[in-house]
């Protein structure tokens, strides 16, 4: 492995010799604490073979420290390589980013003030899951953390060759550290866990990221020469969701006590945000101005708070005397709802005189703001006050919007059971058709009343449903709703689905008159996941905002949460589309119904805010988000975006600082453009539809047939580890959704993280190049226009480019490797030979299509690719001989055993996710 290493140090130089010096820390710090032999089995940079049957658990968890810091390093490499581009070429020389998209802008003859209007309007929202995605424990998500800023000190060139010592020293510190915890979780975590996994980034993370977006915009701004006053009041907004607690499709434990303790975490840890925010702002404002002196407002306000604040006001204000915007400013933190008077605790206190809603801090931060204009202090007033405004701006006093999220056929037994608890006459509404559906509903929507009372006991759906959605009514009519996010309906397939959501809310309170009738105080929201739920999906929310409950209930929400326009959310799902038709059908069908959802909505004066349902891997609709912006459909954006990130993405992304900004700054930036091109030019069909339709048709059909092989489950059930993955410690939601040992009811992350741990991918690349071959072969002036295509064309480009980077993942040795698992040898070579003439067709088609091979297309991507597949060589070779040993423990019934070899086997698929850096 020595000369691969070699080689891509003299192929790449830097990065890699970077990689050299960290894995010699390794080294170092293994020889050093007495583990000699450990130290000759760091890959890479030691060259010894291992039988697979003698590898141990201290083997694993050397490679798995060695494919980290490979990640790590690789990460630093681009963060760095970014800062040389932009120094040595301009701002504008990073594809995505604030420079690029406004340069872009200005060829199209966009004026700044029209860019300045509708960045305002502009809203990213990354919505934070933990679904079973992050085989990572979060104390070593926090030692790789400390262990990164190492070395980004390390580059810094200020230091001597001492410090640079130093620096080297602290780095085998944190190694030291890292290897010394433990890497997998042994017992499954639980929610409480998860929730505090997503609160570090909501509160150590994004804070500090949202004041460099806003500068990374000023600059690229100026560098185009437009006037800097026009963004003093026109930033674009980030705002956070988050899932964890709110989640229970197909998830028995998110239960309605633990949404009630999310939404109260989530409600402190904002507070701890913004008294942050507001500390800080106090240091800067260390101005002399004696109360006397300050302007009018400032005085004012003063005034006022101290009379609403009584004792505690007094208290605050004998602070920072003679420093009347200091003491402004501790006024205004006194009124936040946190104590924090016992040392390193905070808890909420909701006092008389306590901030109930963020819009009221708002307000008084404005004041100051304005004071400070007054004083003479602007660029103060434009950066530090303005700073805390857009934190609260972005957090509130809710840090993240709370979605719950619940399957369509959990709902359809929840209001079976309040009809039957009711005596509501007929009460098998799950197998009525959608007709008799419709007009039970219709006519109960116009009533608002509840169809039990408290006293009545309910069955397990209906109590389950009823106690959530109690639990967020009692948080709306306390704090407002604009801290809660959307009721989301899993597999929505048909209008009674949405409305029988406004039935079970009315059920809890969640509904209330207004003076045009009964509306619901939450957003209901349709997700579509299944290719035929997409083809389905416009008519479906044609019907839904036609209805007129829905259109009182847009219409509130508008008034309430102040747009200009109604906006409805729309949830399209990425995992399942590809998971039952392959990725070309699934990513043509995506385009198709956006575009159509986004017509529907214009039919309706309604704007859709699309939801995007993405995952980690390529398989459920991973990609460079500025090329994924560039390749959504005209009129898909309209100002909003928001999209999941799950699991080991939220790490892989915004684990420090730098790389946070960098990636919320390619969805502000690239949202904006293609905002703003749509706004500028007429929608049009895609001018290769007919093309994309057949290529999505025929990889669909081909697909399908080999998911309805005779021998495929069995080849599935062996070839790969599922069963291992199905049993763990990764995440506290059950593989599967309702327990059925069926395809179909298996989630699509396990689904996609087996076949990625055994090399296949076939989930992003099986049936293109049958469809890419038959394209060429029948219809061949088609095939020349997909070529030339590829060249221009963002959605083509997208599409060819993330299965050309999951085709350069895909191992057939490998593939070999694992398919000597499977028992019969008819059914290993009937699936082998379908795989490996898929996989040797697709290979070239692509290459020919894209014209060159990935070796010359993907430089980086190429060698990183070929040093850590010589790194996972005999990880895979363990890993298949402990599925054969596992297996036949557990046919023995030899439970002492399996277990034993279960946790190593969950050690070896941790070591390969992170060497992919994707599990599902």
């Amino acid at each position: 492995m020595k000369e691969i290493l070699a080689e891509v140090k003299q192929e790449l130089g830097k990065p890699y010799q970077d990689l050299d010096f960290v894995l010699s820390c390794f080294k170092e710090v293994l020889e050093e604490s007495g583990e000699t032999e450990m130290a000759t089995m760091v890959p890479w940079i030691n060259d010894n073979d291992l039988e697979p049957e003698k590898i141990t658990t201290r083997h694993l968890q050397v490679y798995s420290m060695s494919f980290q810091l490979m990640n790590m390093v690789e990460v630093n490499a681009a963060v760095q390589q970014r800062r040389r581009k932009e120094e040595s070429q301009g701002l504008n020389a990073i594809n995505g980013l604030w420079g690029e998209n406004l340069e872009r802008l200005k060829e199209k003859n966009i004026r700044p003030e029209k860019i300045a209007d509708v960045l305002s309007e502009i809203n990213v929202e990354p919505v934070l899951t933990a679904h079973p995605t992050e085989a990572k424990r979060a104390t070593i998500l926090e030692h790789h953390r400390a262990l990164y800023l190492l070395l980004v000190d390390r580059e810094n060139k200020m230091y001597n060759s001492h410090e640079q010592g130093e620096i080297t020293n602290e780095i085998k510190l944190a190694i030291d550290r890292i290897w010394r915890t433990g890497e997998i979780y042994l017992q499954k975590p639980d929610v409480e866990s998860e929730l505090r996994n997503i609160v570090h980034y909501l509160v150590n993370v994004f804070p500090t990221v949202i004041p460099i977006l806003n500068k990374r915009l000023k600059q690229a701004w100026q560098g185009q020469g437009f006037d800097p006053n026009l963004l003093n009041e026109h930033y674009p907004s980030v705002s956070f969701g988050n899932w964890v607690g709110g989640d229970r499709d197909g998830h028995p434990f998110v239960t309605a006590e633990v949404t009630r303790e999310t939404l109260q975490v989530l409600r402190l840890n904002a507070i701890v945000v913004l008294r942050r925010g507001l500390l800080k702002l106090v240091r800067n404002l260390s101005f002399a101005c004696d109360l006397e002196e300050a302007p009018m407002g400032i005085q004012e306000g003063i005034a006022k708070m101290l009379h609403e604040l009584g004792d505690d006001g007094e208290d605050a204000y004998k602070r920072n005397n003679g420093e009347a915007f200091r003491q402004y400013v501790n006024l205004v933190m006194t009124k936040l709802p946190v104590d924090v008077k016992r040392q390193h605790a905070t808890e909420l206190r909701e006092l008389e005189y306590s901030y109930r809603r963020p819009d009221n801090l708002i307000e008084d931060l404005k004041t100051l703001q304005q004071g400070l204009l007054e004083f003479g202090a602007q660029a103060v007033a434009y950066s530090d006050v303005k700073e805390v405004i857009l934190l609260v701006e972005s957090f509130g006093f809710h840090l993240a919007h709370l979605d719950i999220r619940q399957n369509s056929t959990f709902h359809d037994k929840a209001l079976m059971q309040l009809m039957s608890a009711g005596h509501a006459g007929e009460t098998d509404f799950i197998n009525w058709d959608e007709k008799k559906r419709l007009e039970l509903l219709d006519k109960e929507l116009l009533l608002n009343r509840p169809f039990t009372h408290r006293k009545i006991a309910l069955a397990d759906e209906a109590k389950a449903v009823t106690e959530c959605y109690d639990v967020v009514t009692e948080h709306a009519h306390k704090y407002g709703v604009r801290g809660l996010g959307s009721l989301i309906v899993s597999m929505t397939r048909s209008l009674s689905d949405l409305l029988l959501v406004y039935l079970l809310a009315r059920e809890s309170g969640l509904t209330k008159e207004t003076d045009d009738g009964i509306v619901c105080m939450l957003p209901v929201v349709p997700l579509f996941e299944t290719i035929d739920d997409l083809k389905a999906a416009p008519q479906i929310l044609d019907a839904f905002l036609s209805h007129p409950f829905t259109k009182r209930t847009l219409n509130y929400k508008q008034q309430v949460r102040g747009t200009k326009y109604p906006v409805q959310q729309v949830m399209i799902g990425y995992s399942d589309s590809n998971k039952d038709g392959g990725i070309m059908a699934s990513q043509w069908n995506l385009f198709k119904a956006q575009s159509e959802l986004a017509d529907i909505g214009a039919k309706h004066g309604v704007r859709i805010k699309f939801f995007h349902g993405k995952g980690g891997s390529i398989s459920r609709g991973a990609g460079p988000s500025h090329w994924f912006v560039r390749a959504l459909p005209h009129s898909a954006l309209s100002t909003q975006m928001r999209l999941t990130e799950q699991g080991e993405t939220i790490a892989q992304k915004y684990a420090n600082k730098v790389n946070a900004a960098y990636n919320l700054e390619l969805l502000l930036a690239s949202t904006t453009a293609r905002t703003l091109l749509d706004f500028n030019e007429q929608k049009q069909q895609h001018p290769l539809a007919e093309v994309l339709e057949k290529l999505a048709t025929d990889s669909k059909d081909y697909y399908e047939k080999l998911l309805h092989h005779p021998n495929f489950i069995k080849f599935f059930a062996e070839a790969t580890p599922i069963d291992a993955i199905e049993s763990s410690k990764i995440g506290s939601r059950p593989a599967r959704r309702s327990g059925k040992r069926s395809l179909e009811d298996l989630r699509a992350i396990p689904w996609v993280f087996s076949w990625s741990q055994s090399r296949f991918n076939m989930t992003s690349w099986y049936g293109v190049g049958h469809a890419l071959d038959k394209l060429k072969n029948d219809d061949p002036k088609s095939w020349d226009q997909l070529k030339e295509a590829t060249k221009t064309d963002p959605l083509i480009r997208y599409i060819l480019t993330n299965v050309d980077t999951s085709l350069a993942a895909t191992d057939s040795e490998i593939m070999a490797l694992y398919a000597s698992l499977v028992s019969e040898k008819a059914v290993k070579t009937s699936m082998m030979d379908l795989f490996n003439n898929e996989l040797e067709r697709t290979n070239s088609l692509l290459n020919e299509l894209l014209g060159m091979g990935l070796k010359e297309r993907r430089r980086n991507h190429y060698y990183s690719n070929k040093l850590r597949a010589a790194g996972m060589d005999e990880i895979h070779q363990h890993q298949v001989y402990l599925l054969k040993e596992w297996r036949s423990a557990k046919e023995a019934d030899d439970s002492q055993k399996a277990e034993k070899l279960l946790v190593q086997l969950l050690l070896c698929v941790n070591v390969l996710a992170g060497a992919m850096r994707n599990t599902g």
